[in-house]
């Protein structure tokens, strides 16, 4: 019972400090993240609630992330704190064994390994599939904050808008727009024989979601190159259909994992809607990163444990707590370097699979090797 009591405590105690410091990191890199998502308003057009929903989808990208450099901080942070108020000492004293530590900090590891796989293959695809479809099916609601005076603007395919005056009350004056993208194509006499259009009005004004325009002209250019005028007193003009450039189509990052492993296994990679390009390589890089890296932190948890069994020496201190701590920090970035070549080819892909389990069991018999040795030191 004494030693279950203790199990939960360094179990509590870890976990309370991971989930402290991975909240921390979340939120200072979705702060940044966040900051950088004001394009979709100031660019874009998009509503605030269209940008808020947006980025409290890309928090849970941001999470996943951060999960295994969080637990490498805090089973070591929580390692270092449990030496310093000696409470080590008080367990080595009772007669608990080392290696029953070590395999709680393993048990722990497989953990928030499960965690971050149930994050990486299933919860982040699909809150980014949610957060693109959102941009794809929302409509431009701030027009007037994207169109600027003096100023040609593109942030729509194919159609330019230019305004020589705008006051306060969003009334313009000498406007300007050019489209190609044949969304206007029902103000010509004949749409389906018109390449582009150009509107010329000298007064506008945003109401809602539409563009009103006075005292102006409309210019269609049709297919055999004749020019087409028509005189108005005022038009109104929908906008729901003016496309912005903001990527619409699916990131891979933001396809399922199911999809990504059809997209291997079928050759019909349009019906199930795979990325373009090298296909191969970048669903194979994508699947060794969600799949892949979390395999990654059993090894850092046995490589940290090295901290509870190191010399005791004040003079070795600093030393032995910091580098494996550091060890630990350049494996997780070779991970991360590694993943990169894992696409090139399957045999780079089993070899990332295969490397953090075959580490595991060597680390762990190292760690009872110098259990052994140092309990016969001390007899």
């Amino acid at each position: 019972m004494l030693k279950n009591r203790i199990y939960k405590y360094f179990s509590k105690e870890i976990i309370k400090t991971f989930l402290t410091v991975l909240f921390a990191f979340t939120a200072i890199a979705w702060t940044v993240r966040a900051v950088n998502f004001l394009d979709l308003i100031v660019e874009n057009g998009f509503s605030v609630k269209t940008y808020l929903l947006y980025s409290f989808l890309n928090i849970s990208n941001i999470m996943t992330k951060f999960i295994p450099l969080t637990f490498l901080l805090a089973l070591t942070l929580s390692i270092v704190k449990f030496e310093k108020q000696n409470e080590f000492l008080i367990l080595w004293t009772s007669g608990l064994k080392k290696i029953k530590l070590i395999n709680l900090f393993f048990l722990l590891s497989i953990f928030i390994l499960i965690l971050q796989l149930l994050f990486a293959v299933f919860i982040t695809p699909f809150f980014l599939e949610k957060s693109r479809k959102l941009i794809r099916t929302s409509s431009v609601d701030a027009l007037s904050a994207i169109v600027k005076t003096n100023d040609f603007s593109d942030s729509f395919k194919s159609t330019t808008f230019f305004i020589e005056k705008k006051d306060s009350n969003n009334e313009m004056q000498n406007v300007f727009i050019r489209d190609e993208s044949n969304v206007f194509k029902n103000l010509s006499s004949s749409p389906g024989k018109s390449n582009d259009i150009t509107l010329v009005a000298k007064k506008g004004a945003f109401i809602d979601s539409k563009l009103i325009l006075y005292d102006g002209i409309i210019q269609s250019k049709k297919k055999d190159n004749k020019i087409e005028n028509i005189n108005f007193s005022k038009l109104d003009l929908v906008l729901n259909n003016l496309s912005t450039r903001t990527i619409k189509q699916a990131k891979i990052q933001e396809t399922s994992t199911a999809t990504l492993i059809k997209c291997l296994t079928k050759k019909n990679e349009e019906l199930l809607n795979c990325p373009k390009g090298n296909v191969k390589k970048n669903v194979m890089e994508t699947i060794s990163r969600r799949v892949g890296m979390p395999l990654y932190i059993p090894v850092v948890s046995l490589i940290v444990s090295f901290l509870i069994i190191s010399n005791t020496k004040k003079k070795n201190n600093f030393f032995k707590r910091y580098i494996y701590f550091l060890i630990s920090f350049v494996i997780l970035i070779l991970a991360e370097v590694l993943v990169r070549y894992s696409g090139f080819s399957y045999i780079n892909t089993i070899l990332y699979f295969f490397l953090p389990i075959l580490f595991c069991p060597i680390i762990y018999l190292i760690l009872i090797k110098r259990i052994s040795i140092e309990k016969i030191k001390y007899e």
